[in-house]
């Protein structure tokens, strides 16, 4: 389900479809017409039956040159002219048409994008990242490496092959306008846990915001701002967090100059440096009935799996930092874990169901 690695789906669905297939559909009218017109016309003006008057029609139209059942008058003759002449028309059209599609990949581009749009349809619980630059396709790489599902929706198709040459491999694109009903639709927004609108004009994500959280109201919205006065536009719309990464980006880089080893451990926990760590969640509900219950003394989590318990949750929204060891997590807690890959995939094996 390969075109330069990108999976098409049709966005607006009526709009991309109507764009890819309108010519082949015209074509093919145009071709009925063409032998409806002849059928009629042998009939009306050569007296054949219906039968007859068909395969007069199909002789005409491919011109093999095979003669008339019978002698026409006329006025059937000229019919026939101008049939021979409109159907010249009508073959040149329909073969530069099939030529379009066979030879130059049209064909191949409409059956991906019906595939592509099948397989969106079957997704729930997918994110969808709206905006495929720098921000975007970051973000689809770090949930693609989480394995999480994900929908793309961007207007610049050549944007996406140029970020895809990189190597980020088969992604599910919606080509359109994110900030149009019909296009978060045909990217799953019903179904949807999360979204991420990474558009590069802050106005533009305050109306996928808004229009996202009318289509969903319960899906989780992360919004990216330019600007600090469109942070608060973008909560009002209905964005659950807003990230500014000029702002972010300006930080880190003092940050690292009034305190460097900090900011390369945050980098590790990032994924940017060379030892990566990785921060993972450990929900109350998850974890196997046996654990569920007891205080982190009891689960030992760190001689478990050499992971460490950074943090704690509340079930009323209160975080707690290094939480006491003789602290039990109860309903709807999370604990806030820390580790290399291989330390959270032993805790998951040991601690998972």
């Amino acid at each position: 389900m390969r075109l330069n690695q990108i999976q098409y789906s049709p966005v607006p669905p009526s709009v991309w479809k109507r764009a890819n297939l309108s010519r082949f559909i015209i074509a093919l009218v145009v071709t009925g017409i063409s032998l409806c017109t002849g059928v009629s016309g042998f009939m009306y003006f050569g007296g054949y039956n219906l039968f007859d008057a068909f395969y007069m029609t199909m002789i005409t139209v491919s011109t093999v040159g095979f003669g008339e059942l019978h002698s026409m008058d006329q006025s059937g003759r000229l019919f026939v002219s101008f049939y021979i002449f409109f159907n010249l028309l009508v073959v040149a059209y329909l073969v530069s048409v099939l030529t379009t599609y066979i030879f130059d990949g049209e064909l191949r581009n409409i059956f991906h994008m019906f595939k592509t749009d099948q397989e969106i349809r079957r997704f729930s619980g997918h994110v969808i990242v709206c905006g495929f630059g720098r921000n975007g396709s970051k973000a689809y790489h770090e949930l693609r490496s989480n394995g999480a599902r994900v929908v793309v929706i961007e207007q610049n198709q050549k944007l996406m092959r140029d970020r895809l040459e990189a190597g980020m491999g088969e992604v599910p694109a919606v080509f359109g306008d994110a900030t149009s009903d019909e296009t978060l639709l045909a990217a799953g927004i019903e179904r949807a846990a999360a979204l991420i609108t990474a558009l590069p004009k802050d106005s533009d994500n305050v109306f996928v915001a808004l229009t996202a959280r009318e289509l969903n109201p319960k899906i989780k919205i992360i919004a990216r701002a330019s600007l600090k006065s469109s942070e608060a536009k973008l909560l009002r719309a209905g964005a659950d967090s807003v990230v500014m990464p000029d702002e972010i980006g300006g930080s880190h880089m003092a940050n690292l100059v009034v305190r460097p080893e900090v900011i390369r451990f945050l980098e590790m926990i990032s994924g940017l440096g060379p030892d990566k760590l990785r921060l993972e969640e450990l929900r109350y509900a998850g974890v196997r009935r046996e654990f569920q219950g007891k205080s982190i003394r009891e689960l030992d989590i760190r001689s478990r799996s050499g992971a460490t318990v950074i943090g704690l949750k509340l079930s009323s929204g209160e975080f707690v930092v290094s939480p006491s060891a003789d602290l039990r997590p109860g309903p709807g807690d999370v604990l806030l874990l820390l580790g290399t890959e291989t330390q959270i995939k032993l805790l998951e094996q040991q601690f998972l169901p």
